[in-house]
């Protein structure tokens, strides 16, 4: 004989479950990517005015050392964040082994504010090894990838800012 037991999930499931939904309510989550990251709206601001964005985020180690490796397209005004728990030092940069696509990459302080923009082509070396870096030459806490051009395009530059969540982004 089958018997089917439901389990009711308990007070800490619940409770789990309210505090999840707080935070990710408070940080503009739009969904989830391909690759399974979570995509927050944002946008650039320069003198120009605000720029809006959807960034996948990474967080974790994995996440970030895999970043965009393997796409053959990201799409208009989309992009990847990678964000540090601790800041990284001027030397600190990124690499594009496995990357097809050319992007554009600012480092950016706590505030979100630019410290740099490096351009990136994708390497074709089979070895990490033979791949060059682009170090940040400003300490960052947060970078941003984008198609190459991007930043050119939107006339960002260093000093300008990034906010996370629409809800932050100035009215045009």
């Amino acid at each position: 004989m089958n018997v089917k037991v439901r389990h009711r999930p308990g007070k800490q499931f619940w409770a789990l479950l309210v505090a999840s939904a707080l935070i990710h309510g408070c940080s503009s989550v739009v969904a989830a990517s391909e690759s399974g990251l979570p995509v927050i709206e944002a946008c650039f601001v320069s003198s120009a005015g605000p720029i809006a964005v959807k960034l996948e985020v990474a967080s974790t180690s994995a996440q970030r050392q895999k970043g965009l490796m393997g796409r053959n397209t990201l799409g208009q005004n989309a992009g990847m964040l990678f964000e540090y728990r601790e800041p990284r030092q001027a030397t600190h940069g990124f690499w594009m082994h496995k990357t097809l696509i050319p992007l554009d990459i600012a480092y950016l302080n706590r505030d979100g504010v630019i410290g740099n923009i490096r351009q990136m082509v994708p390497c074709t070396s089979a070895s990490g090894s033979g791949c060059p870096t682009y170090p940040a030459g400003v300490p960052f806490i947060k970078a941003v990838e984008m198609n190459a051009g991007f930043f050119r395009e939107h006339d960002l530059r260093s000093g300008d800012r990034l906010y996370l969540g629409a809800a932050d982004c100035p009215a045009q």
